[in-house]
């Protein structure tokens, strides 16, 4: 299972973590992954200049609702080895 933290503290949420947790969660459905990816809420990753911050295994990384899709195609698919639909 990969897990994605992704944090809800004050910045992150200002910048909309709601939005990009909204946005993993259309994305794992579509692809039908539930049983691959599972989303976390985190209360601080400690980069809340770069907000939204998103960690993957040992990675963090900014991540706004408009390039959430880019992101996932490009570092969950690659980690599961799955082509992105």
């Amino acid at each position: 299972m990969l897990i994605i933290n992704v944090c809800i503290g004050s910045a992150c949420h200002l910048k909309g973590s709601y939005n990009v947790i909204k946005e993993l969660q259309t994305i794992i459905e579509e692809e039908k992954l539930q049983d691959k990816v599972e989303i976390k809420g985190a209360f601080c990753l400690g980069h809340c200049t770069k907000a939204v911050s998103v960690k993957v295994e040992e990675n963090i990384y900014s991540l706004a609702p408009e390039n959430v899709r880019d992101f996932f195609k490009e570092e969950i698919m690659r980690r599961l080895q799955i082509e992105f639909c």
